[in-house]
């Protein structure tokens, strides 16, 4: 009867721990400065923003903080699912998803993502042969006059790791 008490708490430990995971796997995060601004740098070609918008992003993630903007841009995406492969080691693909949208990217574009999405603390997943960095629900907000100032500050994201 006692061995019986003991598993079934063990049990419940293993659930609960299991439990927990996937919690903390699917709490929302959060990146700022720099990271912040690689990770809304390598979406925002794909994404719908404004051509003029997307112009000011590539400036800024180029080192360039003279924009012509002064309101903040907003880069978002619903998905950005990585995968590269460690058999066939020339594989490499990111789907980032925009509403009704997909844009599938392969090669060193995929690999820049899949890499500026890690740097993003996104915990990295693998099954037979494949590598995977995923998040959704992507928001990053860049303020032109704050990245101006060159104090670290003026990009934000926030995301759900995994997908």
């Amino acid at each position: 009867m006692r061995l019986g008490i003991r598993l079934g708490r063990l049990t419940i430990l293993a659930c609960s721990l299991s439990l927990a995971s996937s919690a903390t796997w699917a709490a929302p995060a959060t990146t700022s400065g720099s990271v912040a601004l690689a990770l809304a740098g390598v979406v925002a070609p794909y994404s719908s923003l404004p051509a003029k918008e997307k112009k000011a992003v590539a400036a800024f993630f180029n080192g360039d903080s003279n924009v012509h903007i002064t309101r903040k841009i907003i880069v978002t995406a619903d998905k950005v699912v990585c995968r590269a492969s460690n058999v066939a080691i020339t594989s490499r693909s990111c789907e980032l998803s925009f509403g009704s949208k997909t844009h599938t990217v392969k090669g060193s574009e995929a690999n820049a993502i899949f890499a500026t999405v890690a740097l993003a603390g996104v915990p990295a997943d693998g099954a037979a042969g494949t590598n995977y960095e995923a998040l959704s629900k992507l928001s990053c907000t860049l303020d032109p006059a704050v990245i101006k100032d060159k104090a670290g500050g003026g990009a934000d994201c926030t995301f759900e790791p995994g997908n």
